[in-house]
């Protein structure tokens, strides 16, 4: 069975986690007792061939180790007279049974994926919707995360569930991303208080239908580009020494497949119909920074990657634009949590449920990439290192 570079336990995909962060017990049952000899006696049976389990047995045994969906009954084969025949197909069987279990034993091998039990995480936008999920998530794989929102109220519920939990640990520090000044004084505390950040998790976001007005942050730029892209180019450099501390360490942007082109004629939105775009802009955003500047991060083995969650997730943000809904919370945090934990992710990437995926070509432009970057500078007051 191929092994897939990136996936989720099935039990993540139903929605069970955090039982899908247990490794899966995998057990060989062997019907031969150790040491007995494949001689025969003068009737022409195997010594103890009695006393072997039958077919029936045997598969009831499997079943029991592996799961129904995991056995597969095969009609019972007719005896050979010919005894290099029954030899002959006696080999064959034990090949076909060794190819067998060394496929189950590889696709989910124990220990395969990584835990954050004692490491410290960072989900931002935190005490609500998909970050809270997460948030909960890593917590109950045993880590200390570090809520965050506006709502202080809010936060301090995620951390009294966590704390009530009796697995994982949690605090709450409270940042309006709105204001580059805020971001920056909320990194500070961060670096200051956690000197090793294993996990960041850019997830907080904002979204606002076209029929809406455009708004502005405190510094004057769109909203939903300075909330959901200029907060995350200020973290990632602000915490670098933090993450690059604790390496190896990632950063996850929660970007979306709604990802539209960016106008850099017109990034806030100034034109009129620009409002309709500005939501899609600010995550292609994400998606061509994270290109853009991976390779720099992984030189201090930090793994920079972006992703799709959900399409619709049933959301407060997504109920406020008034769309329909196609898919759960749990399973954005299903397909976020895969990747997380995945032991291997690559650096600079799009993923897309669970897989690498190839997002809108501007992204992979490097004269955009550079621009952005650029642009990103001037606008927060942070350079890239």
């Amino acid at each position: 069975m191929p092994r897939r570079a990136v996936g989720m336990p099935s039990r993540a995909r139903a929605g069970t986690w955090p039982l899908a962060l247990l490794p899966r017990q995998r057990r060989v049952i062997s019907t031969r007792p150790p040491g007995r000899a494949c001689r025969r006696d003068a009737g022409g049976r195997r010594p103890g061939h009695a006393d072997r389990p039958t077919v029936g047995e045997t598969s009831r045994r499997l079943r029991v180790a592996f799961g129904p969906a995991r056995v597969t009954a095969y009609p019972r084969i007719p005896p050979f007279e010919d005894a290099p025949m029954r030899t002959l197909l006696s080999l064959a069987l034990s090949v076909f049974a060794c190819v067998g279990a060394s496929s189950l034993a590889h696709a989910e091998p124990e220990g395969d994926r990584i835990s954050y039990a004692e490491k410290t995480v960072l989900v931002t936008g935190s005490t609500d919707g998909l970050g809270r999920a997460l948030a909960l998530a890593l917590a109950a794989d045993g880590a200390h995360v570090i809520v965050h929102g506006r709502n202080a109220e809010r936060g301090q519920q995620v951390v009294e569930e966590i704390t009530a939990s009796g697995v994982g640990s949690a605090t709450f520090i409270a940042a309006d991303f709105a204001s580059i000044q805020g971001v920056r004084d909320f990194a500070d505390t961060i670096a200051r208080d956690h000197p090793r950040l294993d996990l960041l998790v850019n997830n907080a976001g904002i979204a606002f239908n076209r029929e809406q007005p455009r708004h502005e942050s405190e510094d004057g730029h769109e909203l939903q580009f300075a909330v959901n892209y200029l907060a995350g180019w200020v973290l990632v450099n602000k915490l670098r020494p933090s993450l690059a501390a604790a390496a190896p360490s990632r950063i996850i942007n929660v970007a979306s497949g709604a990802a539209h082109p960016i106008d850099f004629d017109d990034v806030m939105l100034e034109q009129p119909g620009a409002q309709a775009r500005g939501y899609g802009q600010s995550k292609l955003a994400q998606i061509t920074m994270t290109a853009a500047i991976a390779e720099n991060f992984a030189n201090d083995g930090i793994t920079m990657i972006s992703l799709h969650p959900a399409s619709m997730m049933d959301t407060t943000m997504v109920r406020g634009l008034g769309g329909p809904i196609r898919s759960t919370v749990a399973e954005g945090r299903d397909t976020v949590m895969g990747l997380i934990t995945a032991p291997s992710l690559q650096a600079g990437a799009y993923y897309r449920d669970g897989e690498v995926a190839t997002p809108h070509a501007q992204a992979g432009d490097t004269q955009a990439q550079q621009k952005l970057v650029e642009l990103s500078e001037e606008l927060t007051g942070v350079s890239l290192d």
